[in-house]
């Protein structure tokens, strides 16, 4: 496989994680990129395995140095990608698995845009968004996993109607009403883009 940044999308309740974690169980070549975050691990979560965890000091350096590909501020706290692992990854010729929102794929898309045609991340630049059939049907999917309130769920739908009215900055678009052929659509386009087939 040529190396791939492959950027996936999605509103909240859409199937992205599920899509992406059987991608990266298909695919030994695909690695995911872990985020940098200032808040404090849950539960489970171990330090460079699920986020890189830093101090707000430490991430506010980074920032300043221009070291992140894309980084926000969420619920107090902050997010980012850093620019080296990525382009580690790719140099050793893995495809970079990257589950970001909007916003974090259009920082990413023009960091990208501004770099030489011929650098590895922009030559292998793939950016997909993921769509529920409906919004209605998004709904009813955020119900039906029961871990949201109602004030939660409804926050969660106006983010994503702002979301999917920017799903056109988006190359590819997958519809996730039915599992498996989604996954199907998401493998095509990914194998298509990195030229394992036409």
């Amino acid at each position: 496989m040529k190396p791939l940044l492959i950027i996936v999308s999605a509103p909240s309740g859409a199937g992205k994680t599920s899509l992406c974690d059987r991608l990266l169980q298909d695919y030994p070549e695909i690695v995911y990129s872990i985020s940098c975050t200032t808040r404090l691990p849950r539960g489970e979560e171990v330090d460079g395995e699920d986020y890189h965890f830093l101090t707000a000091a430490n991430f506010e350096k980074h920032a300043k140095k221009g070291n992140f590909l894309e980084h926000a501020q969420v619920h107090g706290f902050y997010y980012g990608t850093l620019r080296a692992p990525v382009d580690e990854a790719l140099a050793e010729g893995h495809c970079v698995l990257m589950d970001i929102d909007v916003e974090g794929a259009a920082q990413v898309r023009a960091a990208v845009g501004k770099l030489p045609a011929t650098n590895r991340m922009r030559a292998g630049f793939t950016d997909i968004f993921i769509k529920p059939p409906s919004l209605d049907e998004l709904h009813a999917r955020l119900e039906g996993r029961g871990e949201d309130d109602e004030a939660t769920i409804e926050r969660r739908m106006k983010n994503a109607t702002g979301e999917m009215a920017r799903a056109g900055e988006f190359r590819y678009h997958v519809v996730n009403d039915d599992f498996e052929v989604a996954y199907r659509e998401l493998r095509g386009i990914i194998e298509t883009a990195s030229g394992l087939h036409d």
